[in-house]
């Protein structure tokens, strides 16, 4: 018994499309943050989340998992919320940008200075934490996937749903990446402040598309009755839970987000190096 629900896992766990690329930059980036770790003390707790982090991306991209969020609206939401919000937010609370970047080659960290210092570097890291930009990409890529003829195609041509993935995924680094950061402002891209708001701001679009989605009562996307649902549900149904699932976890998960910036905030304040009167006498 046990060894047949052993095979039922390890089925769950094989790629339903095998893809080199994703694999090769999944074996790139564990390579990078275990050589980092050589160099940089990276606690415990760290290391939890970075490893969680990119579980949760791998399960959600090249596992059984994908095959049912191309047949099922609720799964493919599920995938998202993970991809988009999830994966990406505990992955940057690792903070692995400093150890995967001390586990590259000597020669390569220096190449990657020199075009950091460089115009068309600087250029591309201000596009990158952009603190008006990202947040508003942030929230496009989740409603323009869902518009029921932009998600029709992208479900039917695998480049077009590769790209949405993908898509989700880098700007869920990028965002998170700004929110998460416990610096000042400078050298932080956002001021404390705006990461605290811009939880709230980008929540609220994303909210009122899941309640939209959750309780209009015709099919928006039958295309998944066209492909034939993994699982034997109305599509009512399926719908439904999709919107809630855009709904109320992927809020809780951008709250979870508010808390961490808002604590950065309370620690900077204390320390007087955001807002506030200065503290007397010395800063442990």
């Amino acid at each position: 018994m046990f060894e047949g629900i052993a095979m039922d896992w390890l089925d769950w766990l094989k790629p339903w499309e095998v893809s080199p690329t994703l694999l090769t930059l999944f074996a790139l980036g564990a390579w990078l943050f275990v050589r980092g770790r050589r160099v940089h003390h990276v606690t415990r707790a760290r290391q939890i989340l970075f490893w969680t982090g990119m579980v949760l991306l791998y399960l959600s991209l090249h596992t059984m998992l994908d095959y049912y969020a191309e047949r099922m609206f609720f799964m493919h939401r599920i995938q998202h919320l993970v991809l988009h919000h999830l994966g990406p937010l505990v992955l940057m609370a690792a903070y692995p940008g400093s150890v995967m970047r001390a586990g590259l080659p000597l020669s390569w960290r220096v190449r990657l200075s020199r075009f950091n210092h460089s115009l068309p570097g600087r250029a591309v890291i201000a596009v990158l934490t952009n603190p008006i930009l990202v947040p508003a990409l942030f929230v496009f890529l989740v409603i323009i996937w869902l518009i029921p003829s932009v998600q029709f195609y992208s479900m039917l041509d695998w480049r077009l749903y590769r790209l949405m993935n993908w898509s989700v995924v880098l700007t869920g680094f990028m965002y998170w990446n700004l929110i998460l950061d416990r610096r000042p402002s400078p050298p932080s891209a956002m001021s404390p402040g705006g990461r605290v708001i811009s939880p709230i701001v980008t929540m609220a679009p994303q909210m009122v598309a899941g309640a939209i989605i959750a309780f209009t009562e015709r099919d928006l996307y039958p295309l998944f009755d066209l492909c034939g649902r993994a699982i034997a549900m109305s599509a009512q149904t399926d719908q439904m839970i999709g919107g809630l699932t855009m709904w109320i976890p992927a809020a809780m998960t951008e709250v979870i987000g508010l808390l961490v910036a808002l604590r950065t905030v309370m620690r900077l304040s204390a320390t007087g190096r955001w807002g506030g009167p200065k503290p007397r006498g010395p800063v442990a």
